[in-house]
């Protein structure tokens, strides 16, 4: 049961936010409530992320604490509304809200601990075949919200958490569009993976496609195209002639700048993937065999030439 703002009320019924001068800046091994700090995950311009163990039920969990200072009456009306509506989403690929409420005047909100961001993986070497692997999966969180109505409005690397067997979860849902509306008004921040229509205050389900496209794009390339978003775009080098046109294509579509132009959203986004996913495995999977082959056959003709 996800429990909202349990102690986010006063007797009034209006919301307490916390205390300005309260730094939401923690150490190893200091308490908050239940929760003993280990460690600083990330930091960023809406919150502070921490590893903590719960003392009570054994188990660690990721703790986000927003900045004091970006934390008002309003934001944290918006924030419970939001959640609510995407509190009810039950989907192997989507990370749930445990908690969400006031611990020592701070505002906490506490989730399931993954092993490491997507956009950590991101640094390390992986098989084509498990890059559509994670596609899939982004691709269904993304289009279970979709079907809903829900725009996450903060779709990137950091917001895709890996557990055990690879399994990929996107975080964030209901917190994405009070922290983007709330880091935007504060002036910090940066475009990242942002549809230009969003960035103008206007996003939309296909808005969600660009920055799915975006992430796809730099997981097969190594590099994220900035505005003005001409194609080809950095790194379209790495796509030609590697992987099967049609992927090219399927990526073109879904970061095109124009948004009518893009994945009406990302149910159809998966339907366009599903259609050519034998087609990309398979030509992976021949390139792959060739390149083998001809390695081989190069190392003999290096040893034939030594005897010589």
């Amino acid at each position: 049961m996800l429990a909202i703002f349990v102690d986010g009320f006063n007797s009034a019924n209006e919301f307490m936010p916390p205390q300005p001068n309260k730094s939401n800046i923690l150490r190893a091994r200091q308490k908050l409530g239940k929760y003993r700090i280990e460690r600083k995950l990330a930091a960023g311009g809406f919150a502070i992320v921490y590893r903590a163990m719960d003392t009570i039920e054994g188990i660690r969990v990721a703790l986000k604490i927003p900045h004091a200072s970006i934390i008002d009456t309003d934001v944290l009306r918006e924030f419970r509304r939001e959640v609510r509506l995407t509190a009810g989403m039950d989907h192997p690929n989507i990370l749930p809200l445990k908690n969400a409420s006031f611990i020592d005047e701070r505002f906490v909100i506490v989730f399931p601990l993954g092993e490491k961001t997507l956009d950590e993986r991101l640094r390390n070497r992986m098989s084509f075949v498990m890059k559509v692997h994670l596609t899939e999966q982004m691709l269904d969180a993304v289009a279970y919200a979709h079907r809903q109505r829900i725009i996450h409005c903060d779709i990137k690397p950091e917001n895709f958490i890996l557990f055990s067997d690879n399994r990929l979860r996107l975080t964030d849902f209901g917190i994405a569009k009070v922290a983007y509306k709330t880091v935007k008004a504060s002036g910090s921040g940066t475009i990242g993976y942002i549809a230009p229509e969003q960035a103008m205050g206007k996003p939309t389900l296909r808005s969600d496609v660009f920055s799915l496209g975006l992430v796809l794009y730099r997981m097969l390339t190594g590099r994220l195209p900035e505005w003005p978003y001409i194609w080809p775009a950095c790194g379209y080098e790495r796509l030609r002639g590697k992987v099967h046109p049609e992927l090219i294509a399927f990526l073109r579509k879904a970061i095109d700048v124009n948004p009518r132009k893009r994945f009406r959203d990302a149910v159809v986004m998966q339907q366009a993937f599903e259609k050519i996913k034998q087609q990309i495995l398979r030509y992976a999977e021949t390139r792959r065999r060739r390149s083998r082959s001809n390695s081989i056959k190069s190392t003999r003709k290096k040893c034939r030439a030594r005897r010589g």
